[in-house]
């Protein structure tokens, strides 16, 4: 049983600053690290393939903007699944699987903080990534409305930069549209359909995030209104600003240019100014933190909530008496991602895109059961029963695609 007298987690963060912590996650995740490689999967088709993914993570979203309201708890995904299901066994997977979902994200963050680094200076990989996770395992460590306040601080340095990169490469690019535009659709033929649905696929790692949010319920003031509120509207801002920079990365920079960049967008700003990337560089750097942070906040949020319910050892769930914040849970996270942030970039973005959409197809099996058990609960916005649907037939159907593009390899 709980002990009535132990800590508890603190509703100390706003709905605005909920909405920062998503949208954080979600931009620091994709476009500054992984546009080029969509464009590598999808051609100049890459703004389809955003588009695609947008769609997929759209449906997700209104579904978990539903399940947070019914359920506005801490464990996330690992909650809902209890709640639809009612087996343990398949709550800790999923519960599990978002963990590993996560710390993996985190860990591709920490890869691409190396890549925009070395445009300042050249230092070891390894020795930048190891003392990047461990200072943000300690921010996250330090407080959760300090270390999400600092998360909505350079949330908006993130929308700076990709304003910056759209401000300075998009007169020039969007000039070259009505001449271009044809190259940018599929042909008839629907021969690059293939190359779409594998860019949606990748692209999709770059939507993740907005789920995170769930995880923090009972550290949002009025969860019911404002965690919702938080998924859906970091959905809507991100969801413009990929398919415009996207769109400009595709006309501003040779094909073989952005695919193999590691740092596309500092090559697209120096492409369209003819200066260095100081700028968008620094701005780069600090996104891609931004991100592995939200990652660790919200790892060790999902992990305090199962080991609070029982489904991870009950030591996970200790809290700090003073910060009120998770410390064994949030050092165990630190010390996963150290030892999986060494990986291929590529390889980690496909690998969390896979095991996401699998928790979000179950996730949205689990809404409809809970919607025929309780149709109406005071209190929540309902969303017709066609959304959840329509999302499961979208994640089954890149996960059968994925799927199909590794058997023929």
């Amino acid at each position: 049983m709980t002990d009535p007298t132990a800590p508890t987690l603190a509703p100390r963060i706003s709905g605005l600053l909920a909405t920062f912590y998503a949208l954080g996650t979600i931009l620091g995740a994709g476009i500054y690290v992984l546009v080029g490689k969509v464009a590598a999967e999808a051609g100049l088709l890459a703004p389809l393939a955003f588009a695609l993914a947008a769609g997929v993570a759209a449906l997700t979203g209104l579904a978990y903007a539903e399940l947070a309201a019914r359920f506005p708890r801490a464990a996330g995904a690992a909650l809902y699944v209890q709640q639809g299901f009612g087996r343990r066994r398949l709550t800790q997977l999923a519960g599990l699987l978002v963990l590993t979902t996560g710390v993996v994200s985190a860990a591709t963050l920490a890869n691409g903080f190396a890549g925009y680094l070395a445009v300042w200076v050249a230092l070891p990989d390894a020795l930048v990534t190891t003392a990047l996770i461990v200072a943000l395992g300690l921010i996250a460590a330090w407080g959760v409305a300090e270390s999400v306040t600092l998360a909505a601080l350079i949330t908006l340095v993130e929308l700076g930069g990709l304003l910056l990169i759209i401000a300075v490469t998009g007169e020039a690019s969007l000039a070259r549209l009505p001449t271009a535009w044809p190259t940018l659709l599929p042909g008839a033929d629907m021969l690059a359909l293939g190359g779409i649905l594998s860019g949606a696929f990748l692209a999709f790692y770059a939507y993740i995030g907005f789920e995170d949010t769930a995880n923090l319920a009972e550290e949002v003031r009025e969860p019911q209104k404002n965690v919702p509120r938080a998924i859906l509207w970091s959905l809507v801002i991100a969801t413009v600003l990929y398919l415009v920079v996207a769109l400009v990365a595709v006309l501003g920079l040779p094909l073989e240019t952005l695919t193999t960049s590691r740092a596309p967008l500092a090559d697209l700003y120096t492409a369209a100014t003819g200066r260095a990337p100081t700028v968008i560089s620094l701005i780069s750097l600090v996104a891609v933190i931004n991100g592995a942070l939200i990652q660790i906040i919200m790892g060790s949020r999902l992990v305090y909530g199962m080991a609070r319910e029982g489904w991870l050892p009950r030591a996970l769930a200790q809290l700090h008496p003073q910060r009120r914040t998770p410390l064994v849970a949030t050092a165990l996270i630190t010390a996963i991602i150290l030892l999986l942030a060494f990986l291929p970039l590529v390889s980690l973005a496909k690998f969390t895109s896979f095991v996401i959409l699998l928790v979000f197809a179950a996730l949205h099996v689990a809404l409809l059961r809970i919607k025929r058990r309780v149709p109406y609960p005071p209190g929540v916005r309902i969303y017709p029963a066609w959304i959840p649907a329509a999302g499961l037939v979208a994640t089954l159907g890149l996960l059968t695609w994925q799927l199909r593009t590794l058997l023929a390899a």
